[in-house]
């Protein structure tokens, strides 16, 4: 993988870090700004929903700029909102910053996606995006848990500083290994994000294509049952199983770690057996969710199933990415805006749908038992979308059209 991958994978390490931190920090929040832990937990779903707009709204806004014009700006407002929010004792403010910064993340990640898929040849898509998604896993194992003892020892602003730090040498990288010239959304010859001149309106209709709508919307899923329990998962820690504050960075870590080892093992697959993966897989990570529902309240359960579950979750969440730039042949320049969208409608639905059932009394195993439930739609709907698939090649074979396959494979 070229270098320059793993430079803009530091970026997305600070991005990665600010997106996630608050499922330490949540309580800390709700006691300093004296609002609900679901108003706290609502910070999260802010962050998805402006990255969910952001994500195509910015990957069109940035068509024309180049590479580093675009990654720099996008960088830079993350950053100085982080500083905002770190001073700020409003409630309202802090959300504002959340939504301005999701909207800066989303298009940095947007750019970045297409760039990093366009440095490598296509049959490398999926390891690719791994190697650009470290950055988020990384966050997981060690931004986030640092993020966490740094607001058991100084507060949670101190974690909104120390993110707002990391994203320096970020900006410096940025600077020294992006090119200048070229578009923010093209890419090298051959890959996904070659631009060919296909215009935006064109590249949005793009969505009607079954295929890559139902891929999209598997990926949402799958990241909102992740995120419903990840954003309470300290709560769950604290209050269910029964271990100390200081446990919540570790089990984080042993998050973070699993999501490492999925991120890593999805990469290769998606490029080799994804399907039988995705439904093996699949059916694995529901069934850990429910396993984890049950035995929340033993600490050996929750640590050895938060590690599995980290790891299944990215495993599967990086392969659906990888099948959504690969189905993504109409939308060269807004794939990458297109799977960071989807994956935000899941982080935004996740923590709102958590937050309902504890907000109804139904305690904090609610969430993991909402997950499971998420996973098992996006089994259901998964298998929906084969029968139609079928359905809709049967019916342009009896009409004489060809079905084009890429390189003999078929996808979800």
């Amino acid at each position: 993988m070229p270098f320059a991958l793993y430079l803009l994978g530091l970026a997305v390490f600070a991005q990665g870090t600010s997106e996630f931190m608050l499922s330490g920090l949540g309580p800390d929040i709700a006691r300093d700004l004296q609002v609900s832990l679901p108003a706290a937990g609502s910070l999260t779903s802010a962050f998805a929903v402006g990255m969910v707009v952001g994500a195509p709204l910015m990957a069109v806004v940035s068509r024309r700029w180049s590479r580093r014009r675009a990654l720099l700006l996008f960088l830079v407002t993350f950053l100085v909102v982080h500083v905002v929010g770190a001073l700020t004792a409003s409630y309202a403010v802090l959300l504002v910053t959340r939504v301005v910064g999701a909207l800066a993340n989303a298009g940095f990640l947007a750019v970045a996606l297409v760039t990093a898929v366009g440095m490598v040849d296509r049959t490398k898509t999926g390891r690719a995006t791994s190697a650009l998604l470290g950055g988020v896993t990384m966050a997981c194992v060690v931004g986030v848990p640092a993020g966490a003892v740094l607001g058991q020892m100084w507060g949670w602003r101190s974690a909104f500083w120390a993110v707002a730090l990391v994203s320096v040498p970020a900006v410096l990288a940025i600077l020294w290994a992006v090119p200048s010239s070229g578009a923010a959304s093209g890419t090298g010859a051959g890959g996904v994000g070659s631009a060919g001149g296909v215009g935006a309106w064109a590249e949005l209709r793009s969505l009607r294509e079954p295929r890559l709508l139902v891929t999209l919307v598997l990926g949402a899923l799958v990241n909102g049952a992740t995120f419903c329990t990840f954003t309470y998962l300290s709560p769950l820690v604290t209050s269910v199983t029964g271990l100390g504050a200081g446990w919540v960075p570790v089990v984080l870590a042993l998050f973070g770690v699993g999501s490492f080892v999925g991120v890593t093992v999805g990469g290769r697959v998606a490029d080799a057996r994804p399907v039988p993966f995705l439904v093996a897989g699949g059916l694995a990570l529901m069934a850990g969710w429910v396993v984890l529902a049950v035995t929340a309240g033993n600490p050996v359960a929750l640590t050895v199933l938060v590690l599995v579950q980290g790891t299944l979750s990215f495993a599967v969440g990086s392969t659906l990415v990888a099948r959504a730039l690969y189905a993504a042949t109409g939308a060269p320049t807004l794939a990458g805006g297109f799977a960071t969208a989807a994956l935000n409608v899941g982080a935004a639905a996740g923590p709102w749908c958590g937050g309902l059932v504890i907000a109804a009394g139904r305690g904090f195993r609610a969430p993991v038992w909402v997950s499971a439930a998420l996973v098992a739609l996006a089994l259901v709907t998964a298998g929906a979308g084969v029968i139609v698939a079928r359905v809709v090649a049967r019916r342009r074979t009896a009409a004489g059209v060809s079905v084009a396959r890429d390189g003999g494979r078929e996808y979800v």
